[in-house]
């Protein structure tokens, strides 16, 4: 079996456990990087290590909100991620405190330990001027990145689908139990859905020096679809007919407000805020070739990597047949 050697090249990866963390640490180690991945609990990535060769992945203890544990992981590093995020608030685990101050933590500790590149991952969407909180903490994180660290690389991916995603296994779960899915505003929000495996390899590609340095990359898939379309996509999949019911947007932010903070909620109301505002790719960044393309990456479409882990909703899983 292969053994590592120390000579390599390190990168340390910052919520490296996660769905998209752990294609990141892949791709990287693939390409031969020493990964270190810095989680707040290294005895729960475990699953990390036969991603790479023996001794190529380790899992460390840190946490941005303890600029200390920060440094000490990217004491000796040559190059870092920043994959931390949270979709919605709990406990200590605010927007503030994790996508603004941890990733300006992150950004300057690179900075004073000389560290060669930063690829910081932000979402398409991310606004200062925007309703939602999480837009806004987004916008002012990548700002806070740039202030302290100005050749950073920025990633902003579209919503991201793949096995343990947080869209399609929702509301193919909701489909098994409820006979309508809600449609919040109509369903006609834009979505361009890229595959995690798409956004792994960009965030590799940073980390080679395929990126330009300072400047933000928007990553979507080939194609753009509605809310409604994406839902109607799943449900062809799962084979699973339910009623696509409309929630007008007042009445949306009312139930994002009452229930959305309990487990297992549709959606949170900063969430449904955030379905106000397209999710695309802009036209800027197409222009600048700061896109999945223009790194010379063909993305996944929905239909080649949707079937590969929706078909566990259909009635009876792989045994379910197909009709036509």
């Amino acid at each position: 079996m292969q053994q590592f050697s120390s000579s390599e090249k390190r990168v340390t990866v910052f919520g490296g456990s996660g769905f998209v963390g752990r294609h990141v640490v892949r791709a990287l180690a693939r390409r031969g990087y020493r990964v270190r991945v810095a989680v707040r609990r290294p005895d729960l990535a475990g699953h990390l290590r036969p991603l790479g060769a023996v001794g190529q992945i380790q899992p460390v203890q840190a946490n941005l909100r303890y600029p200390e544990s920060v440094v000490a992981v990217v004491a000796d590093a040559d190059y870092v991620v920043n994959l931390v995020g949270i979709l919605q608030e709990n406990g200590a685990q605010k927007f503030d405190a994790v996508q603004v101050r941890g990733a300006a933590i992150v950004a300057r500790a690179c900075k004073q330990a000389g560290v060669e590149r930063l690829v910081h991952m932000s979402a398409i969407g991310a606004n200062a001027k925007s309703e939602a909180a999480y837009a806004r903490a987004k916008a002012e994180g990548e700002a806070a990145v740039l202030r302290e660290f100005p050749g950073a690389m920025i990633v902003r991916p579209s919503i991201v689908f793949g096995q343990e995603d947080a869209f399609f296994n929702r509301f193919a779960s909701m489909a098994r139990l409820s006979p309508f899915l809600p449609l919040i505003g109509g369903g006609t929000t834009k979505f361009q859905p890229v595959f995690v495996g798409d956004v792994a390899e960009a965030i590799a590609m940073g980390i080679d020096g395929n990126m330009q340095p300072g400047k933000i990359y928007e990553l979507g898939g080939p194609e753009v679809a509605t809310f409604r379309q994406c839902l109607e996509l799943m449900l062809k999949i799962t084979l699973r007919k339910r009623i696509l019911a409309t929630i007008p947007w007042g009445l949306a932010e009312f139930m994002g407000k009452a229930f959305g903070w309990l487990p297992g909620a549709p959606l949170t109301h900063d969430q449904v805020l955030m379905l106000k505002t397209d999710n695309v790719v802009g036209t800027a960044a197409k222009a600048d070739k700061r896109t999945l393309q223009g790194l010379g990456i063909s993305p996944h479409s929905m239909e080649a990597i949707l079937p590969t882990y929706l078909i566990q909703y259909r009635e009876r899983g792989q045994f379910e047949p197909e009709v036509g």
